[in-house]
């Protein structure tokens, strides 16, 4: 019999909350054995694990386990009939070393996740790429963020849109990807070699926590300079340009040469989308949501959730996903975090900006998510100056409702919905800047009457899904802008290149192709492997 190694992935496993995981194992072992290759040695380990609470009375967590083994070849058929399938390599093969030549080493614009995993797999391969951050380290950054909270006075070029890690680092550290790619497996398998807890491998909405994130983008950071790499923060691209035949980027603290250019800039760079309409690059303005976020009490929806095993320490906090369309837009809930609070996420003078984050704890007596309403480009006129003065707009109307200060307008639901605004809050207590700077608001003083009437039809929606969820309580913080980019820069399929640019990849969410931290990631990765493909590594004088 003819044998090879192979990974099995024995799905739909279904145990009690409170069974201990060998069982799922066992399971797996008798699957097996009905396809008479129980005896082969195996190894087995968990591959995802998600909860099944959709019978309040049985939740149940739904496990696959992946087998490793010298396996028989089995028909598709027999394997199907058992609910297995054959996993397919996902590691990251040869690549393939280009032959052009790079004057300069690769030069990255932006450390968020697309730039950070762009120049650690260059760093590892010997490319020793440069990186430009306008923002500051991880440790600066919480004191930018630190001393807002405290005073009020907003550091543009260090907050948390803006600095190491990107905008997602201040956030729930969410993992989750609606794109199906193995790469998503080799940026898991990074995260953890950095410190983040290895359940994220397996974890259907995996997630790290603010507070553990931040060491894991330190040591990636750490990692890129060890590797001959260079991370030069506080430093602004202004723009590229070329003098004497050598490709160069003008900052603010002087002119760098590079071979190859990655814009990963991230989704607030709006001086540099700005700029690069005024340089001649192809860019469009491209549908995005704005919406607020809704606070609960996580114990309302823990309950609402999973009924009589709310608090159950296995099951942890309950998280949820709605949508909901009214046959012209679709409204959604987006970045929730169990147990977390609402953050003050501003980058412009002026604007407020609100989004959510949890330590990885989720411990908060506060959920919240946000839920946003789809902007098309018709609703800003197309063009993506347009897209970036739509959000803008909101922002500022925002900062005025709240009355200066980055104050935050928040309201009730139970006043959205009736059209008032009168009721203080009272039993869900908002977690903005601490609960202690925001003032009540109506949302049409900050947003198109479109948004507002998206969003009251999709309340009523979900409360019927979640009970509770429209609860006269809960609490509307506004203003959610920077769901994603609202514009993109164009690129070339095949070669990844900004169009009408020899050696200009832009990549990310910053340049529109990109939703989050793992799709960012995996964007910056496929970006240097197209670097990779075509040059070899810089060698000085030669």
């Amino acid at each position: 019999m003819s044998l090879s190694t192979q990974i099995f992935i024995i799905n739909n496993i279904k145990i009690p909350i409170n069974a201990s995981q060998s069982e799922a194992f066992s399971i797996a072992k008798s699957r097996l054995r009905k396809l008479r290759i129980g005896d082969v040695d195996v190894k087995l380990q968990v591959h995802r694990r998600s909860v099944d609470a959709r019978r309040k009375s049985d939740i149940k967590f739904v496990y696959s386990i992946a087998a490793v083994g010298d396996f028989p070849k089995i028909s598709e058929s027999k394997l199907l009939d058992s609910d297995i399938t054959v996993l397919k390599d996902i590691t990251i093969g040869d690549i393939n070393t280009g032959t052009d030549r790079l004057f300069a080493p690769p030069l990255i614009v932006g450390a968020g996740p697309a730039g950070l995993f762009s120049a650690l797999f260059l760093a590892e391969r010997g490319y020793k790429p440069v990186v430009l951050e306008r923002g500051g380290s991880i440790r600066d950054r919480k004191r930018a963020v630190l001393e807002f909270y405290k005073t009020h006075i907003l550091d543009e070029r260090t907050n948390i849109q803006f600095g190491a890690g990107g905008a997602g680092t201040f956030s729930d550290g969410k993992l989750v990807t609606r794109i199906n790619d193995p790469l998503s497996s080799y940026v898991l398998g990074k995260f953890v070699e950095y410190g983040a807890p290895e359940e994220i491998l397996y974890l259907a909405r995996p997630h790290i926590g603010t507070d553990v994130l931040s060491p894991v983008i330190e040591r990636i950071t750490e990692k890129i300079e060890e590797l001959g790499g260079k991370l030069h923060y506080h430093t602004q691209y202004l723009r590229s340009a070329r003098k004497c035949g050598v490709n160069i980027a003008i900052t603010d603290k002087g002119e760098v040469p590079y071979g190859a250019l990655v814009l990963a800039i991230g989704h607030s760079a709006r001086d540099t989308y700005n700029t690069l309409i005024s340089d001649g690059f192809s860019l469009e303005g491209k549908p995005f949501s704005v919406g607020m976020r809704i606070e609960h009490l996580a114990d309302d929806i823990d309950k609402a959730l999973y009924g009589d095993y709310a608090g159950n320490k296995n099951l942890g906090r309950a998280e949820y996903n709605l949508s909901f369309n009214t046959k012209v837009r679709g409204v959604y809930t987006f970045c929730m975090c169990p147990g977390g609070e609402v953050v003050a996420a501003a980058s412009e003078e002026g604007g407020l900006v609100v989004n959510g984050m949890s330590s990885h704890s989720r411990s908060g007596r506060n959920s919240n998510s946000a839920v946003v309403c789809s902007v098309f480009k018709e609703d800003y006129g197309s063009s993506p100056a347009l897209a970036i003065d739509f959000q803008r707009r909101i922002e500022r109307a925002a900062f005025k409702a709240g009355g200066g200060g980055y104050t935050a307008p928040i309201i009730t639901v139970g006043d959205f919905l009736s059209d008032k605004c009168t009721t203080e809050p009272s039993r869900v207590l908002p977690t903005y800047m601490d609960g202690s700077n925001v003032k009540l608001a109506s949302c049409g003083d900050y947003f198109p009457a479109f948004v507002t009437e998206s969003i009251k039809g999709a309340l009523l929606d979900f409360d019927k899904k979640i009970s509770g969820f429209a609860s006269s309580d809960a609490i509307l913080c506004g203003a959610e802008t920077r769901t994603s980019s609202p514009v993109r820069i164009l690129r070339s399929a095949d070669t990844r290149l900004a169009l009408g640019t020899d050696n200009i990849y832009p990549c990310g969410e910053g340049a529109g192709y990109a939703g989050g931290i793992t799709s960012a990631a995996i964007d910056g990765l496929k970006t240097a492997i197209a670097i990779i493909q075509r040059y070899k590594p810089y060698s000085f004088g030669g």
